[in-house]
């Protein structure tokens, strides 16, 4: 017989155990083409699912049968059954609780069939089952969970199946390696990679069944040029930079109505940056403006509001693009990026109550962005400008000195850092041309990596969960996540970003608060919008 193996040949020995036996069943006990002994049956031939046997009955054999479907309770009234084999038939779908009732059941073997999928819980309930073969089907998942409950397995036969060795067998693989039984598996049909490898030697350890998704949650009208997000008093904030309704918004979480909404506004016309810095009870809030000259908000204590506390250099940032916080000789600083000729990039660090000048840098170049990063456990400065490559500095004898620029890099409009598995990264943000990943090598930043991205303002990398992503956002097509692929250290495309499509997006950060993910897309010409991380189980 086709397919017989150890388990079948066990099989044909117990069912012809009472072969021979004087005993004649009961009229109508026996349907045609069956061939009945004491307590088994053997049906062969064209005929449908018997009904008729007696209720005592321990074995039953289908072979080339005409049954065409297994359904929920099919054997209800063979409860006595201790061996059931399908052998050749024609049936490709097992029902939940196909077996319900089986609870003696020792011995089941469906094989050579055309059986293509079988149900998750089409086994349930059958907890005397020793040995199972599936074997010769045309089998290329198994449902997770299958072998729920069945804690009596010994023998278990899945070979001659066409194995899809993706995602969808990691459960079967963690199963094998902790289940007290032996197992035939067979070898892998796909994918390519894998075909004719035995799946019992796939390694569990080596599968990346972890995926991640993120939908749309939230709109909050107004355009904004920045996003930042920081925690004060223990409690999650989000605070954007609204030019054109002429504010930096704060926004707070709503516990009851498990949405964002707005907690204080500060009046901030024609602004580009907005950001926060936390001193213990003390808030700060740099907004830096285009007209009108870059402001210091505080707030003293939790009880009371942000106000107004200084001007800001209003002689040397007189266009601001970019504003960032450092910490240089155990003192908080901002450094912001001025893109006007006449101006300068300026470094305020705190002194007394306020934050004031303490190093131009970069007079003339019109920066666009600044980076700040830690490299070879020293402060560094990255600054982008229109006019020439970007510049690196470090923090030598109480200022910033030029140390090197990026090769290769021109018209860069703006520069992020991440770090992974112990080196730093870098995206750099190109309008025209290719934005670019770089890596740190000791003394210069060297190309890893090449994306399109015309019409690109922002390439940023964000740090959600356990996943280093980065997502490139673009003024002429869907803006494009990406995911850090740490073996080849190369960003793989993840998805595209909406609907809602993001109109113009200028900045992305993310918040964590209670226990859910959120990403913040700043835009320019359209309301920022608000996607919710979600973690996949691809195996499921």
């Amino acid at each position: 017989m086709a397919g017989t193996g150890p388990l079948l040949l066990q099989l044909l020995l117990l069912a012809g155990a009472g072969v021979g036996v004087a005993w004649r069943p009961p009229k109508g006990k026996c349907p045609l083409r069956c061939s009945c002994s004491k307590d088994s049956a053997l049906c062969e031939g064209s005929l449908d699912l018997p009904e008729s046997f007696s209720p005592t009955l321990l074995s039953l054999s289908l072979v080339r049968t005409g049954v065409t479907q297994l359904k929920a309770s099919s054997f209800l009234r063979m409860p006595s059954l201790h061996l059931l084999l399908f052998t050749s038939n024609s049936f490709s779908v097992i029902e939940d609780d196909a077996f319900a009732g089986l609870s003696h059941l020792q011995y089941l073997f469906i094989e050579d069939n055309k059986i293509g999928s079988i149900s998750k819980n089409a086994l349930r309930g059958l907890r005397s089952l020793t040995h199972l073969s599936l074997a010769n089907n045309h089998l290329e998942v198994l449902p997770r969970f299958l072998f729920r409950g069945l804690e009596t397995l010994t023998h278990v036969d899945l070979r001659g199946n066409p194995f899809q060795c993706d995602c969808r067998v990691l459960w079967l693989l963690q199963w094998m390696a902790t289940v007290n039984a032996s197992v035939g598996t067979g070898d892998c049909a796909g994918p390519t990679a894998l075909t004719h490898m035995q799946l019992r030697h796939l390694d569990a350890k080596t599968f990346k069944c972890r995926g991640i998704e993120l939908t749309w949650f939230q709109t909050v009208q107004e355009s904004a040029l920045g996003v930042e997000p920081f925690s004060y008093q223990g409690e999650p904030y989000i605070i954007l930079a609204q030019p054109f309704a002429g504010q930096c918004l704060i926004l707070a979480w709503d516990y009851s109505l498990q949405r964002f909404r707005p907690e204080e506004e500060l009046s901030a016309p024609s602004v580009v940056s907005c950001k926060p810095l936390v001193l213990g009870l003390r808030l700060f809030v740099l907004a830096a403006r285009l007209w009108g000259g870059s402001q210091l908000w505080a707030r003293p204590s939790p009880d009371l509001r942000l106000a107004p506390l200084q001007a800001l250099a209003p002689r040397r940032l007189l266009r601001p693009n970019d504003a960032e916080i450092l910490w240089l000789d155990e003192q908080p600083c901002f450094v912001v990026a001025d893109a006007s000729k006449a101006g300068s990039t300026t470094l305020l660090c705190r002194d007394g109550p306020g934050f004031y000048p303490r190093q131009s840098l970069h007079a003339w170049h019109r920066d666009t962005d600044a980076e700040v990063l830690e490299l070879d456990g020293h402060p560094h400065l990255l600054l982008a400008s229109a006019s020439q490559r970007p510049v690196l500095f470090h923090w030598v004898g109480g200022r910033f000195e030029r140390r090197t620029d990026i090769p290769e890099a021109e018209d860069v409009y703006a520069t992020h850092h991440f770090q992974a598995g112990g080196d730093v990264f870098l995206c750099l943000t190109r309008y025209i041309g290719d934005s670019m990943v770089m890596r740190w090598e000791g003394s210069m930043f060297r190309l890893l990596q090449k994306l399109p991205s015309r019409g690109a303002h922002v390439f940023q990398p964000l740090l959600i969960a356990r996943d280093q992503l980065a997502v490139l956002g673009s003024d002429f097509a869907f803006s494009q996540v990406f995911r850090l692929e740490s073996d080849k250290e190369l960003l793989e495309p993840l998805q595209e970003l909406g609907p809602p499509t993001l109109v113009a997006p200028r900045a992305f950060a993310h918040i964590t608060l209670a226990g859910r993910r959120f990403l913040f897309a700043a835009c320019f010409k359209g309301p920022t919008q608000i996607y919710q991380h979600h973690e996949l189980d691809l195996s499921a």
